[in-house]
């Protein structure tokens, strides 16, 4: 799969196939939706499925202390199109220019004449140029005075719920990583850089990773089991997001114990995914008491991996 940045250095083969374009935060089971929808008009026509979406959020810029934190970063989220067969991904360098583009501007220069597009496919609250002028009826007059085909795709409802960033957001700040976990289309992950911590885990016996610098939304306090990627490998895990009252500490920290792991990694990108909770966080009588319990969540953390 391609991802690419800069339209300018757009190939060829890009051009001339079905586009959706959006944000597409998360990847969740509704964006998977138009991506399948997407592919199969791709084929219709003989070209290329191609996702582009906008590297900041336009809110960012728009609104930068109303702004969502994210889901997933850009090679993230080009990662798991890709597992849903996508064929390229255009992550278009958000900026002013683009944002003053009127809803008529950004469909003859971006859809027209720089993606050549023949088919879009989109759900029903596509928005698009400035100030969000553009809407899905929009859309389909631009599309139809243009020759091309355009898909409308409805929502995907999980248990009576409209599965969207936006939801999926709300769960992951209570928490809920389970719930999360089936509105997306692979459980949810983060990154960041592993640091010196206290050091109190390995006195007792469950050294952890510190991990610091992280781009997205965390999920809200509590243990988790998970898993964790390093670059020659993935490890089951069990994640601790919050403070340490224990003994004392208040600060929020995001603290990962590999399983079956013996080397330092100091320095080293470190991703995590979160399959499952496992309790909140508690203060215990002492080290013995947080010892036993954490006896137990490396054990339920192994039954989840």
């Amino acid at each position: 799969m391609k991802l690419v940045r800069n339209l300018a250095a757009l190939p060829d083969e890009l051009r001339s196939g079905a586009v959706a374009i959006g944000n597409f935060d998360g990847v969740h089971l509704g964006h998977a939706r138009i991506v399948g929808r997407l592919i199969a008009a791709a084929r219709r026509l003989g070209g290329l499925a191609t996702v582009f979406t906008f590297d900041p959020h336009p809110v960012r810029l728009l609104r930068p202390a109303s702004a969502p934190p994210p889901l997933t970063w850009t090679a993230r989220k080009a990662q798991l199109l890709e597992a849903l067969g996508v064929d390229a991904v255009i992550a278009y360098p958000t900026d002013e220019a683009l944002l003053k583009l009127t809803a008529r501007e950004f469909f003859d220069s971006i859809i027209l004449d720089r993606l050549a597009a023949k088919a879009m496919v989109e759900g029903p609250n596509f928005f698009f140029g400035h100030d969000r002028q553009g809407t899905i009826e929009t859309l389909r007059r631009f599309t139809a005075e243009a020759g091309m085909t355009l898909e409308v795709v409805d929502g995907v409802a999980v248990d009576g719920d409209m599965v969207s960033s936006s939801r999926v957001r709300g769960l992951l700040a209570a928490g809920r990583v389970d719930d999360a976990r089936r509105m997306l289309t692979e459980p949810y992950r983060i990154r960041g850089m592993v640091t010196h911590g206290a050091g109190r885990g390995a006195k007792l016996g469950f050294p952890t990773a510190n991990i610091d610098a992280i781009d997205t939304l965390l999920p809200g306090p509590g243990v988790y089991a998970g898993r964790a990627w390093l670059a020659d490998g993935d490890w089951p895990a069990a994640i601790s997001v919050g403070p340490n009252p224990t003994f004392g500490e208040h600060a929020l920290k995001v603290e990962v114990h590999l399983l079956d792991f013996d080397r330092p990694i100091y320095g080293e990108p470190l991703e995590v995914e979160f399959l499952a909770r496992l309790r909140d966080i508690q203060t215990f009588a002492g080290a013995d008491a947080l010892r036993a319990q954490l006896q137990r969540d490396v054990a339920a953390a192994r039954q989840c991996s």
